[in-house]
C-alpha cells in the first residue's frame, strides 16, 4: 500500500496530546503534507507551538476557521480502555461534513489486499496481514499485529504490542489492550475491553471486560 496516497495536502490534528504528536511525526515521515495545526480543548495549550506546529484553539475555532473543503482532519485522540471519546469526535466532525485522513507510518507493514476504512491509523512497526478488514477510525498502535483475515469494526483500538491471530473478529469500539494476545478465530463483541497482557482463548461478549491468563470476565 502506498501510504502517501492516504494523505491529503493540508490537515489539522484533533488533540495535542501524546497520540497527536506521534501522528504528527508519522505524517511528516510518510508524505509531504502540510499540518496546519492542532486543535485541543485545553485552553492552556492555545497559542502554544508543539514541534513547530501551532495549537490553533478548540473545536469551535476549527469549525470557524477551517471549512470541510479546505482541510482533512486527523483524529489525535488516543484511548486507554475506552474507545468511546475517540469515536464520538470522529462522528461529530463527520456529521459536519469533514473527512478524516488515514495515517500509515512508513515503517508499518500492510498487505496489498487489506481493506481500510476512512481515518484508519497504522503506527510504526505494526503489521496488518493479507485479507484483513479495518473499519473507519480504527487505530492499530505501535508494534501491534493484525493477522490474516481479521475483521475490525469502526473505532476499534488495538493497543501497542497486541496480537490478533488469524480470523479474529473485533466489534465496533472495542479496545484490545497493550500486549494482549487473542488466539485465532475468536470473536470480541462491540465495546468490549481486553485488558493489557490478557490472553484471550474464549469469545468475549459485548460490553464485557476480560483480564488475565487465560482471560476471564471481570
Amino acid at each position: 500500500m502506498n501510504a502517501q496516497a492516504a494523505h491529503p495536502a493540508r490537515v489539522v490534528i484533533i488533540g495535542a496530546g501524546g497520540h497527536g504528536r506521534v501522528l504528527l511525526d508519522a505524517l511528516r515521515q510518510a508524505a509531504a503534507v502540510e499540518v496546519l495545526g492542532f486543535c485541543d480543548a485545553h485552553e492552556q495549550l492555545h497559542g502554544v507551538t508543539l514541534h513547530g506546529v501551532p495549537v490553533i484553539g478548540n473545536d469551535e475555532d476549527l469549525l470557524r476557521d477551517y471549512k470541510p473543503d479546505d482541510v482533512a482532519l486527523v483524529n489525535g485522540l488516543g484511548s486507554v480502555g475506552d474507545s468511546g471519546p475517540r469515536g464520538r469526535v470522529f462522528e461529530l466532525f463527520r456529521r459536519k461534513g469533514y473527512r478524516f485522513a488515514s495515517v500509515i507510518h512508513p515503517r508499518a507493514i500492510v498487505a496489498a489486499d487489506v481493506r481500510l476504512g476512512e481515518g484508519v491509523q497504522i503506527m510504526a512497526g505494526a503489521i496488518v496481514q493479507s485479507g484483513a478488514q479495518l473499519g473507519e477510525n480504527v487505530l492499530v498502535n505501535t508494534g501491534a499485529i493484525v493477522d490474516h483475515g481479521c475483521r475490525l469494526g469502526d473505532h476499534v483500538h488495538v493497543a501497542s504490542g497486541a496480537v490478533l491471530s488469524g480470523e479474529v473478529v473485533v466489534g465496533e469500539a472495542a479496545h484490545v489492550g497493550t500486549g494482549a494476545t487473542v488466539i485465532q478465530g475468536i470473536q470480541i463483541g462491540p465495546r468490549a475491553l481486553v485488558a493489557a497482557g490478557a490472553v484471550v482463548i474464549y469469545d468475549v461478549g459485548r460490553d464485557t471486560k476480560v483480564v488475565g491468563v487465560p482471560a476471564r470476565e471481570r
